[in-house]
């Protein structure tokens, strides 16, 4: 825990960002329209840490024909504010694809599309971020037995650096989930790691590939693998008889409006658990329709021919994987008889989906000041905020790992625009109640003042 020292602090930000996926990179866009918006009012300051060398998302999972499951029209703005120079639609005028885009009909472009979008938005706020910056810890700044600030103290090439905030906004995004049991390899990849290593495989003859999973991503992995290797089989391992399609249905999408997120939010646990079970075929293991036909189409005419490279072991689990010098043995227990089979391959991919990040994990002694349900999880208030003891002023907000409090739109895009418009809203208001209650200035340990100018208390999302 560190003690003010007068003379020696750094400079205090208004906001400190962990990770500069979508969700934070859509952060920094409502910070500079909101510091355009107010002009020569006191800006909101802030800095965000990424540890990659540049902005990256999914980059794994980027196959050629992928396509974005949202509508292009919930990208990082246009529902927050329709008039933003950072839409997708600006992004096509940019690169001189607009009329094209448009005359192809579609609202969900290509995923690889999509990324290069994210990384066109990332360079125009790019001077709010610095890459290659791993945040390694945050400590609490006691002030009159109170936590004013965090230190948050950051890794790089040149050694570490500290630095203050009054607010931390976490987005350290999604971690590849494997089977219990189960470790990556050279040989056993997570569906991450496909588009990396596969190209590794060039110049080589492999005879047969395993992936293990029954959603979008495994789907994906399955075509792509059978049309890349054509002397190559391709075995799809799930526990269904078939891939389940995705309900992206009128109706079954209102669970991603941005009023379900209330809804979910004032629900009682019983009520949301039902959501979850009801809604959960809008995302969880389920693929595009197009694509399940196409690979039915692929697998049937392959039979008529009587050259059958893809196969799909149904009703089925990968039990165990041995990894060898030359291959990697999987081995395949029916459900229905509980028979074993060996399938030796050259690789199994598991597309097994992944978990969020432990919220909590960077935090320190700071993460016993946050609060706890029955249940262990974190409490997080509407404004994405987590709930904490008294005498931790302090906002700590997530953009990730909320699926308890805020539902199914927590780890996708789909409302990523209106939930960094309610962070800053919740960000701003709270600043200007904090500056009205103090009896005097605080400082930010180089006697210098702080928060005295009232803030505006909306950010006019």
């Amino acid at each position: 825990m560190s003690q003010v020292h007068p003379g020696d602090a750094p400079r205090v930000h208004d906001l400190i960002g962990i990770g500069f996926g979508p969700s934070n990179v859509a952060m920094a866009i409502a910070l500079r329209e909101h510091n355009a918006r107010v002009g020569g009012q006191e800006p909101v300051t802030a800095r965000f840490f990424e540890q990659q060398q540049s902005f990256g998302w999914h980059r794994g999972m980027l196959i050629d024909d992928a396509t974005m499951q949202v509508s292009f029209l919930k990208d990082l703005v246009t529902l927050r504010n329709p008039a933003s120079e950072f839409s997708f639609l600006c992004y096509l005028q940019s690169r001189n694809r607009l009329i094209d885009f448009i005359n192809h009909k579609n609202l969900f472009p290509l995923r690889v599309e999509f990324h290069d979008y994210f990384e066109w938005a990332a360079a125009k706020v790019g001077d709010l971020v610095s890459y290659g910056h791993e945040v390694v810890s945050v400590t609490p700044v006691v002030q009159d037995g109170t936590v004013e600030h965090l230190e948050v103290t950051v890794r790089s090439g040149s050694g570490l650096e500290v630095h203050r905030a009054r607010n931390l906004v976490i987005g350290t995004g999604l971690r590849p989930l494997m089977p219990e049991g189960v470790r990556r390899g050279d040989r056993v990849w997570h569906n991450s790691d496909l588009l990396r290593k596969v190209d590794g495989l060039e110049g080589t003859s492999p005879s047969r590939f395993v992936v293990v999973g029954a959603g979008q991503s495994a789907a994906e992995n399955v075509a792509y693998l059978h049309r890349r290797f054509p002397g190559a089989e391709v075995c799809a391992v799930f526990s269904r008889y078939g891939y389940s399609p995705a309900d992206d249905s009128s109706f079954a999408n209102r669970i991603f409006d941005p009023g379900a997120v209330d809804e979910y939010f004032a629900a009682p646990d019983s009520v949301k658990s039902q959501l979850m079970a009801y809604h959960g075929n809008t995302n969880y293991s389920v693929v595009d329709i197009d694509l399940i036909d196409d690979l039915y189409r692929q697998m049937y005419q392959e039979k008529v021919l009587g050259t059958e490279r893809l196969r799909f072991l149904n009703v089925s689990r990968v039990t165990a994987v041995e990894e060898g010098p030359d291959g990697v043995r999987a081995t395949v227990k029916s459900l229905v008889t509980g028979e074993e089979t060996p399938l030796d391959a050259d690789i199994v991919v598991f597309a097994t989906g992944y978990s969020p990040a432990d919220p909590l994990g960077l935090l320190g002694e700071v993460a016993d000041r946050c609060l706890r349900d029955d249940e262990g999880r974190v409490r997080v208030e509407r404004d994405y905020r987590i709930a904490t003891e008294p005498g931790l002023n302090c906002g700590i907000y997530l953009q990730g790992g909320t699926e308890h409090t805020h539902g199914i739109t927590t780890s996708l895009l789909s409302n990523t625009a209106i939930r960094v418009g309610e962070i800053l809203d919740s960000l701003l208001d709270r600043s200007v109640k904090s500056t009205s209650d103090e009896a005097r200035p605080a400082t930010d340990g180089t006697g210098s003042a702080v928060g005295q100018s009232p803030r505006p208390g909306s950010s006019g999302l």
